[in-house]
């Protein structure tokens, strides 16, 4: 598929919403649509994640990189050792290895547009030390969620 409207706001024909990693604990309220994927040649994938008022993605780092961009609400990440407040539009490069984990605000939902390389490796989920070590930061401490 060359072209994919959206049918209703934030979902797009031809993708289905799927509920995103709720069993195992390290997300909260967060849905993905894959909207371009190895059928299209060009080696990303282009997915929308939609994170629930007041919820997270895992707190995780790997290889790839990511390319994220805000199209709804508002929130804030963390990027490698940084909390920082994402607005509509904003870019944010993940770079490889870089701990990173988006929270939407507490009353709307933080959805954004995320680029990846079609193939990738598997998320490392942080150990205690690497707990420790992001927490010696209070911004980041109060910032990060693990676990449900």
């Amino acid at each position: 598929m060359n072209h994919r409207r959206q049918r209703e706001p934030f979902v797009w024909e031809g993708g289905e919403v799927l509920a995103y990693k709720e069993d195992n604990g390290t997300f909260r309220a967060v849905t993905r649509q894959v909207l371009t994927d190895a059928g299209h040649g060009q080696g990303t994938s282009l997915r929308y994640f939609e994170v629930g008022p007041g919820g997270w993605t895992t707190l995780e780092r790997h290889e790839h990189t990511h390319v994220v961009v805000p199209i709804r609400g508002s929130g804030r990440a963390l990027v490698v050792d940084r909390v920082v407040p994402l607005a509509l539009h904003d870019v944010v490069f993940v770079p490889s290895r870089g701990w990173h984990q988006f929270r939407a605000a507490d009353d709307e939902p933080l959805g954004f547009l995320c680029s990846v390389t079609v193939d990738r490796d598997r998320p490392v989920l942080p150990t205690a030390g690497d707990l420790a070590a992001l927490r010696a930061d209070p911004a980041v401490a109060a910032f990060i969620r693990v676990g449900s």
